[in-house]
């Protein structure tokens, strides 16, 4: 994932200027880079390694969303549909 596309994903997901960090980023860019993998995994099958680490960043934003229906499920709710994932 370039640079330029990464500050588009946080430009477009922050909560207030300077905004890095938080969970909504997180996990638009994760969810960035795990289409990225599927995609890769589409078309190499038998690429265990990568499967592996799709399943990581899965388990990943899996807990960053948990953490986020905790803390305020309207932002929740807001990033689920903004992303199209599927909950």
């Amino acid at each position: 994932m370039s640079n330029a596309f990464k500050k588009q994903v946080i430009e477009k997901f922050k909560t207030h200027e300077g905004d890095t960090g938080s969970p909504e980023v997180q996990i638009a860019l994760i969810t960035q880079r795990i289409d990225t993998v599927k995609d890769h995994l589409k078309a190499h099958g038998h690429d265990n390694h990568s499967r592996r680490g799709l399943l990581s960043m899965i388990n990943k934003r899996r807990r960053l969303l948990h953490y986020l229906t905790r803390k305020a499920e309207d932002r929740y709710k807001d990033i689920i549909s903004k992303l199209g994932i599927p909950k």
